[in-house]
């Protein structure tokens, strides 16, 4: 009798196991059809001049051109520019506006979530659409509206060098965040109700709960978004076609939007596929950085 429940009870675990293996197969095939076979044919297409009908292979000459390009470099201090210029305000303004919600009851905290995350789920395109009309040269433009209210003359926002970038970095830091906004909120509230009451015990000011409690438990999620944060940062490609397709004069040419044009404007796709590898690379020895240096005490 025993010996029959055990075969039985193996029996539903094999068949438990076969279950599970095909469900892992599903997505192990996708992941090999959408993810590592792109990579792996961009890593061999990157050393051949390709041609739809007979690649030719030239070793390293699209990795020697693309180093030796002032275009790329150009590009490569654009997408830093534009990282250190939108990252760090990201995550402040996700924080400050987590930390104004978090004392709010559930209904308005669940409001102001669905509020900041709204414009999620908007089209990047119709958003760009809203901020070319807000950058709009003439006079009638939203923003050179409100100028000439202090007197100053029309600025053409997108057109001029002097601007471009600025109006991109500009228009990162009134777009969404409201996914930081969800992901700090629920991290605040994971912290654990005995800090606070410890602290207010000992007489801590907010500030002081801040900087000891808040801060230190925040680190991995702050660890977390500045590393996907600058990830998603270097491979910036929408608002820069959008709003100013990389110009003037190349002044707002980010890694992805060159990686674009490369491939699909100048069909150069062996030298687009090496830069992306080199981009990829780029953003890897970050992240490392980034989890060496701040990443030493956080506990996952």
């Amino acid at each position: 009798m025993a010996q029959g429940t055990t075969k039985i009870r193996n029996r539903l675990n094999r068949g438990d196991s076969a279950w599970a293996y095909a469900f892992i197969a599903v997505a192990l095939i996708g992941y090999a059809l959408f993810t590592a076979y792109p990579v792996i044919s961009a890593f061999i297409i990157s050393f051949q001049e390709y041609k739809p009908l007979g690649s030719e292979y030239i070793g390293f000459d699209n990795y020697a051109e693309t180093f030796t390009s002032e275009l790329f470099g150009k590009a490569v201090w654009n997408t830093i520019v534009y990282t250190v210029l939108t990252v760090p305000v990201a995550l402040v303004l996700s924080f400050a506006v987590a930390i104004m919600i978090m004392p709010l009851k559930k209904w308005a905290q669940t409001t102001f979530k669905a509020i900041y995350y709204l414009p999620a789920v908007a089209s990047g395109v119709a958003l760009s659409v809203v901020w070319l009309w807000i950058y709009d040269p003439l006079p009638g433009g939203v923003l050179n509206q409100i100028l000439a209210l202090f007197g100053i003359d029309n600025q053409n926002w997108l057109g001029s060098s002097s601007t471009s970038m600025f109006s991109l970095v500009f228009m990162s830091w009134l777009s969404s965040h409201g996914t930081s906004i969800i992901i700090y909120v629920a991290a605040l509230l994971g912290i654990d109700e005995s800090y606070y009451e410890a602290a207010d015990i000992d007489g801590a000011s907010f500030w002081q709960k801040m900087w000891h409690i808040v801060l230190p438990c925040l680190k991995p999620t702050t660890l977390f978004l500045l590393v996907t944060g600058v990830i998603g940062s270097f491979q910036v490609f929408q608002n820069a076609y959008l709003m100013t397709g990389g110009g003037p004069d190349h002044s707002t040419t980010m890694v992805g939007l060159l990686i674009f044009d490369t491939a699909f404007k100048y069909f150069e796709f062996g030298k687009a596929a090496a830069q992306s590898l080199v981009l990829a690379l780029m953003i890897g020895i970050i992240a490392l950085i980034q989890f060496k240096f701040l990443g030493k005490d956080v506990e996952y």
